[in-house]
């Protein structure tokens, strides 16, 4: 019984929680290309992460680009057509591609 009632106490005591003041998040203005294929990336990548992430992966060649949007239909479920899969893969490749294919 005692048990419960600390980790009732625990649990809920965050809710209780207060912060005096703003919080401010601090933006982080990432150098994007615009080119063919951008509003499909942003309509379908930018509303889960921001494009640090496809920025942090470094040039890559299109297999890898394939592969990560493969990731995020398959494993994430995020809800992008096989058209704007192609779009995509070869955004990143023109724009952020190591000119490899593999």
């Amino acid at each position: 019984m005692k048990k419960l009632l600390l980790i009732t106490i625990l649990l809920t005591g965050s809710l209780f929680a207060q912060v005096k003041g703003n919080i401010e998040v601090p933006y982080i203005p990432y150098k994007v290309k615009m080119g063919k294929g951008f509003t499909t990336v942003q309509a379908n990548c930018l509303t889960c992460h921001s494009f640090g992430y496809v920025l942090n992966m470094g040039k890559q060649p299109k297999s890898f680009w394939k592969g990560k949007i493969h990731k995020m239909v398959a494993d994430f479920k995020a809800p992008i057509t096989k058209k704007d899969q192609a779009i995509i893969a070869n955004y990143l490749t023109e724009y952020y591609g190591n000119g490899k294919l593999k």
